[in-house]
């Protein structure tokens, strides 16, 4: 068991499920249910808990400084946090395509003292996207369900999260996603090459000012890639490499924070690299934060004041009219990237399910002009401000 010094339990809050937390700063649930009011699991869920007062406080238990990070436990679900993410990217060698598998978590705090199976005590969406550089298309599935009946899931134990045939999974040896989709496919193996990557402060990543604004986070970089893709009904033999991030936290975005920037890059030496901004009215930057291990694995930590992002080339969705600065410079203190899109379209509309549109693609890293590594890029609430 890896372990870090266990501090005093968390403080609790209590929060109105439907109307913001105690701070009255923002509504809990205006990512993971107001978008979804048309959608058949949600009038499915409200039916099942009618007669309960879902107005009643529900405590979501902040993220503290000090928390331990133990394995294998917290490779699994942390259900009394308000939201959760396992967030797989990764590119395959050839063909050329980027990847990514997100399965999301949310506790909506309404019916929790409904014995019904049927209430909504947890939700699990899924995204996942194939990114094909040839039609320079960005091919998008998603998935929704309420925990439960064993058709959707997250363990407690390890990574175990699924909806129906969607899973990603970890054993003794590799993680394993497997999505099915209407025009693509993918069954791939993930397997560690490297300790899982800490983030922040002994995994505790600040998000602002706030200390309550955070989130327990870890990284799994340079994850050694192998199984079959399927596009169009044509099954590849694949290798490739992959990042996997896990997040947990119940106040992420601070006051006025619209949404965020974030990278993740495995370099060809075996180095890796985590940076984010979060990004407030009129795309100023509000916090800020990286993390590097190098290739004899020193692990660096940067604060606000040593990370910045550079828009170098913008991109306007044809769809949405969505205006992405596609093309960046991060720098991390002395270490500067350029990170350039494999393609520009790689818009992933999720307002089916989240209710947010956001842009997550594969990019390449340049150092100094050379391409030195791959990874990912993601771009949130350049449409309208996120909520979680």
């Amino acid at each position: 068991m890896e372990t870090v010094p266990e501090p005093s339990p968390p403080v609790q809050r209590r929060v109105g499920p439907a109307l913001g937390h105690s701070r009255g700063r923002r509504r809990v649930l205006s990512l993971a249910l107001a978008p979804l009011a048309g959608l058949p699991l949600v009038r499915r869920a409200r039916a099942a808990v009618t007669g309960v007062d879902v107005r009643a406080a529900v405590e979501y238990p902040d993220v503290r400084a000090g928390r331990a990070l133990a394995f294998p436990a917290d490779f699994g679900a942390h259900p009394r946090f308000r939201v959760e993410w396992w967030y797989v990217t990764g590119w395959i060698d050839s063909p050329s395509y980027g990847f990514q598998l997100t399965f999301f978590r949310i506790r909506p705090g309404v019916a929790e003292d409904n014995p019904s199976r049927f209430a909504p005590k947890q939700l699990l969406f899924g995204h996942a996207a194939l990114a094909d550089p040839v039609l320079e298309r960005l091919r998008v599935a998603q998935r929704a369900a309420r925990e439960g009946f064993g058709l959707a899931g997250a363990s407690e134990d390890t990574t175990r999260v699924w909806i129906g045939d969607w899973s990603l999974v970890r054993n003794a040896a590799a993680y394993r996603a497997v999505v099915r989709a209407p025009d693509f496919a993918f069954e791939l193996a993930l397997a560690p090459t490297q300790p899982v990557l800490v983030e922040g402060d002994g995994g505790v990543s600040s998000k602002g000012p706030d200390p309550r604004e955070a989130s327990v986070y870890y990284s799994e970089p340079q994850l050694a890639v192998h199984g079959t893709v399927t596009v169009e009904g044509r099954t590849r033999e694949v290798d490739g490499t992959a990042w996997l991030d896990h997040e947990w936290s119940s106040d992420y975005l601070g006051r006025g924070a619209v949404g965020w920037d974030w990278t993740g890059v495995n370099f060809d030496d075996g180095s890796a690299l985590m940076a984010f901004r979060i990004r407030g009215a009129a795309g100023k930057p509000t916090w800020a934060g990286a993390a590097l291990r190098d290739a004899s694995g020193r692990r660096t930590t940067f604060g606000p004041a040593d990370v910045a992002f550079t828009a170098l080339r913008r991109w306007t969705s044809p769809r949405t009219r969505i205006d992405y600065p596609v093309a960046m410079d991060v720098r991390a203190g002395g270490l500067e990237v350029t990170l350039e899109p494999l393609f520009d379209d790689q818009e992933l509309d999720a307002r089916a399910s989240i209710g947010t549109v956001y842009w997550e693609g594969a990019v390449r890293a340049r150092i100094a002009g050379r391409v030195a590594g791959r990874g990912y890029l993601e771009l949130t609430g350049y449409g309208a401000p996120l909520r979680i």
